[in-house]
């Protein structure tokens, strides 16, 4: 009995519904750790242009060993009647020095500064556009699966039709009363359909494969996931179709609007370089001379000092204002591009908005289809037990069947792409995780 429940809990907890699916992709897919490493070095990028107006302190220690003592020339008359040659130094010298710096002003940095919170932003908007892609990518390999999974049951129901039409034709051959050449037909038919069920066994192995990579699923380990009811799929999206559409609600276009202000405020950081720029400075050291190294630092001459220090340019407005033009270039293209893009994301969103109507109505004409076509089947089937129609019509029949059937599968399929897609176009995958 305990062993039983066990079993019974761990084949409920394999099976993944679509969120659960997404829910892992999004702590786990690998580009989503690239993009959210992305945004702490935004963070740290952001301390370094902090850090360009906090104190620096800089030690510094020199050992001169002058080889040859420069001398210079006391003129005759002051001390003697001849020159006199004086070192003024020994043959080692010493020079510890201590220095803190301080920015007091420089517009160019404070302007600077205004870009870390752009960059932090856009650092968020890169991981968001990045699990956007995750839910895009995990639900299209997840609806992959299920339409593999309803074709392989259509094909297994195709495969025992034929199966048991050959058991029949069989008998009817070993008695005499039909010939070899009908059942070799539905043969035929037979092998056909166990083909496409290998190579349909084959597609929803890749799809689970695909699956488990986008979701950074081991790709050894065993993933079932819950099977879509296709009846109830077009009662479950274009909910979008009514909602007004706004391109701010994109993910590539908060993208954009961000990359412009970061242009706008590098424009202005190379304007303001030329502005005085004001600094303190503490310094505090210690000199030391001999004609050892060991003399040198025996006896050290203490000094200090503090100062400000005024840097303004001059003769650097030709270099400035070319970076400062190209800056502002750049501003207006991503602008202009902005502008083109926005009318791209309304062309997107009402061309998704068609396809999803498209494709909806298609599964739904196409599931009548296939209803119709079994309908036609099992009469036909009927007729020829009792001998009313020929073998020709039972197979153009069953033909006519799987075609419905195919069709059936590639609107579907069709259908939820075009889910995701107009989802996609309104900026809204993560509603939709959200929702299901």
């Amino acid at each position: 009995m305990f062993i039983t429940l066990i079993s019974f809990t761990l084949s409920a907890q394999e099976h993944w519904t679509l969120k659960q699916c997404i829910e892992y992709g999004l702590k786990n897919n690998r580009n989503n750790t690239i993009y959210a490493n992305q945004k702490k070095a935004a963070d740290a990028r952001a301390k370094e242009a902090l850090a360009e107006y906090l104190p620096k302190i800089a030690l510094t220690s020199t050992l001169d060993d002058n080889l040859r003592v420069q001398e210079t020339i006391i003129p005759a008359g002051i001390f003697s009647d001849q020159d006199i040659r004086v070192a003024f130094t020994k043959k080692f010298q010493a020079n510890n020095t201590a220095q803190l710096d301080q920015v007091i002003y420089d517009q160019s940095l404070l302007t600077g500064l205004k870009a870390n919170k752009y960059n932090k932003e856009q650092a968020q908007l890169n991981l968001k556009q990045t699990q956007e892609s995750i839910i895009y990518n995990i639900s299209s390999a997840y609806f992959q699966i299920s339409v593999y999974r309803e074709q392989l049951e259509l094909l297994i129901a195709n495969k025992e039709i034929y199966r048991r039409q050959m058991e029949i034709f069989q008998l009817q051959v070993d008695k005499g009363v039909t010939l070899q050449k009908d059942l070799d037909k539905v043969t035929v038919d037979y092998n056909n359909n166990s083909s496409q069920i290998r190579v349909a066994e084959s597609n929803l192995k890749l799809a689970e494969n695909e699956l488990k990579f986008e979701m950074g699923y081991p790709i050894e380990n065993t993933l079932i996931v819950d099977t879509i009811d296709s009846e109830k799929v077009p009662q479950i999206t274009s909910k979008l179709t009514d909602n007004a559409f706004s391109p701010s609600k994109k993910t590539e276009f908060q993208l954009s609007e961000n990359k412009i202000r970061l242009l706008e405020i590098e424009a202005k950081r190379i304007r303001h370089e030329a502005l005085p720029k004001l600094s303190a400075y503490a310094r505090y050291g210690a000199l030391g001379f001999g004609d050892t190294v060991g003399e040198t630092y025996r006896e050290l001459s203490m000094f200090s000092a503090i100062g400000l220090k005024l840097n303004i340019p001059i003769l650097d407005f030709y270099r400035r204002g070319a970076q400062h033009d190209q800056a502002e270039i750049e501003r207006d293209n991503a602008q202009e591009q902005l502008k083109i893009d926005e009318g791209r994301y309304k062309v997107d969103y009402q061309n998704a908005q068609t396809k999803i109507v498209e494709a909806q109505t298609n599964v739904e004409n196409d599931r009548r289809n296939v209803t119709l076509a079994e309908s036609v089947l099992q009469t036909t089937d009927l007729q020829f037990q009792k001998g009313v129609t020929n073998l020709t019509d039972w197979l153009n029949t069953q033909s006519s069947l799987r075609t419905a059937q195919n069709s059936y599968l590639n609107s579907l399929y069709n259908f939820y792409l075009a889910t995701l897609d107009l989802e996609k176009a309104a900026g809204t995958l993560t509603e939709f995780y959200n929702s299901l």
